[in-house]
């Protein structure tokens, strides 16, 4: 057998037995690689002059201007988490659906795919759902089984519905990757693969998957119908506080992904846009005279920035045409939404209950995706020094069906390291390897992206290093065992396997939106 090989199956088995031993990913990714590989080189079958180019690829992932969205919008789904600004969006949406199962059931869903596009955190959204709906499904009717798997299910939306991490990590990736395809195939002017174009096509995908939840629902609660048991009864909630609550989450996913989807900012600028907008609404949720004017200021603002958009007012800049009278009065807008914004900051920040433990959280997060990232790195170096990319790309020509069999064969062996990696790794690992042999073929890269993201979709929900079972584990109460939560997922991991199928069977499901947009 050729060394090499030889090389790379220890490597593999050295990697994937550190990280089952319980040693930090970050050092099980890079270390065991270079382990490895020190030894190679002692027996003459690695040359160690690959790990010259660490340090430019560190340089690379540390200053890709794409990759500083995703500390933004971290941000941005802590400081909503924090300043209970979900929450209160989920309460208020429960009280005035709820009454029975279904209904209970449908708005947890429901709930979850707004969460999904405002803050795309899976352990904060999940902690919440199990917290403030797992016991008025039980009280409901709802057995603890369908409970448990709801919420898990609708608690991972925020991985596939933009703005997503998942999708800026994978975007940059496959980006990458096809780029490289391109090159192979001699087109070295390839039209760029954008993280709007992932966002527009994930986009109907996740509702599909919405969709197929609250099918799911719906025909699993049918005939079981009851009222709520509960000793005291629902909660009622009037229009303008159920407005009040929800108004602000949707007005910030209108400027984040709405932005990005109609071309006015880059991923990046829209991630600022969010993360501002989250301060904006975490210090709205103190109270006071400055919230209500920095609220009015800056929706009237977005307003006017996106009637300017539509062509509906004048703010062209070029000479001699200027319209002073709209570019005075945003700019007025924006000054006092900002100054009314900074004195209630201020105040919350002296208050350490909201913008510390957010920023806090936001660092540890960042810090461990991009550890990972450059861990990742690491290994993709010392697996292109044992040829380990033409070793791949032969054992993918090989295959019977042509692009198509390898595409299968790579949403195959993602689904099974779902079980064991988390979505960094895989993606780092993964889509560099067999990317750029996949997309030399007719396979558009946003088809190919969006399969990736539903596939990994799953990896947060199956046993044992699923997370959603861990943080749901965290909120449980003790009558629901690990193993009932383990059972609860699967009809749940069905479904968005059928919704992976869906998507591959009609890929327009994909390619459309982006191709209309861009």
């Amino acid at each position: 057998m050729n060394p090499e090989i030889v090389w790379l199956l220890l490597m593999t088995l050295a990697v994937f037995g550190c990280i089952l031993s319980g040693v930090p990913v970050l050092l099980a990714i890079a270390g065991a690689p270079t382990l490895v590989a020190l030894l190679a080189a002692l027996n003459g079958d690695f040359d160690l002059v690959f790990f010259q180019a660490v340090p430019q690829r560190v340089f690379g992932i540390m200053s890709n201007p794409l990759l500083l969205a995703v500390p933004l919008f971290v941000l941005m789904g802590y400081l909503l988490e924090k300043s209970r600004q979900a929450e209160n969006m989920l309460k208020s949406l429960t009280a005035v659906l709820g009454g029975n199962q279904s209904a209970l059931s449908l708005s947890v869903v429901l709930v979850s795919a707004l969460i999904a596009a405002s803050t795309g955190i899976i352990g904060a959204t999940i902690v919440m759902l199990g917290t403030i709906t797992l016991p008025a499904l039980l009280n409901a009717g709802v057995n603890k089984h369908m409970s448990s798997g709801l919420i898990c299910a609708s608690g991972t939306l925020g991985q596939i519905i933009p703005p997503s991490i998942v999708l800026i990590l994978l975007g940059d990736q496959v980006s990458n990757a096809y780029f490289e395809a391109q090159q192979e195939a001699g087109n070295f002017a390839p039209d760029p693969v954008t993280i709007g174009d992932l966002f527009a096509g994930a986009l109907l995908p996740g509702l599909l998957l919405v969709a197929l939840y609250g099918a799911y629902v719906l025909v699993r609660l049918r005939g079981t119908e009851r009222e709520a048991s509960t000793t005291a009864p629902p909660a009622k909630v009037s229009v303008f506080e159920l407005l009040r609550n929800i108004a602000p989450t949707l007005g910030l996913i209108i400027a984040v992904l709405g932005s990005i989807l109609v071309g006015v900012a880059t991923p990046t600028e829209a991630a600022s846009v969010g993360a501002a907008g989250a301060i904006l609404i975490a210090t709205a949720g103190q109270g006071g005279q400055p919230r209500l004017i920095a609220s009015i200021c800056a929706v009237l603002a977005v307003g006017l920035l996106f009637l300017r958009q539509a062509g509906l007012v004048g703010l062209d800049y070029s000479a001699g045409a200027i319209d002073w009278s709209t570019k005075s009065l945003l700019s007025l807008l924006l000054v006092v939404a900002v100054v009314a914004m900074l004195l209630k900051c201020v105040a919350t920040l002296i208050s350490r209950d909201v913008f510390l433990p957010a920023l806090r959280e936001t660092v540890l997060v960042t810090g461990m995706i991009f550890g990972i990232v450059i861990a990742a790195s690491v290994l993709s170096l010392v697996f292109r020094g044992f040829d380990g990319d033409e070793h791949v790309a032969e054992l993918l020509q090989s295959l019977p069906g042509g692009a198509i069999g390898m595409l299968v064969l790579t949403m195959l062996v993602i689904f099974l390291l779902g079980f064991i990696l988390e979505f960094v790794e895989i993606i780092f690992i993964v889509v560099p390897i067999v990317g750029p042999i996949i997309l030399q073929t007719d396979i558009s890269p946003v088809w190919f992206a969006v399969l990736i993201a539903l596939n990994l979709q799953t990896s947060f929900l199956t046993p044992p290093f699923g997370f959603a079972l861990f943080y749901f584990r965290s909120v449980a109460p003790q009558e629901i065992r690990t193993q009932d939560i383990y059972v609860s997922v699967v009809p749940f991991v069905l479904i968005q396997l059928l919704a992976l199928a869906l998507v591959a069977a009609f890929p327009a499901l994909a390619i459309w939106l982006p191709s209309v947009l861009f």
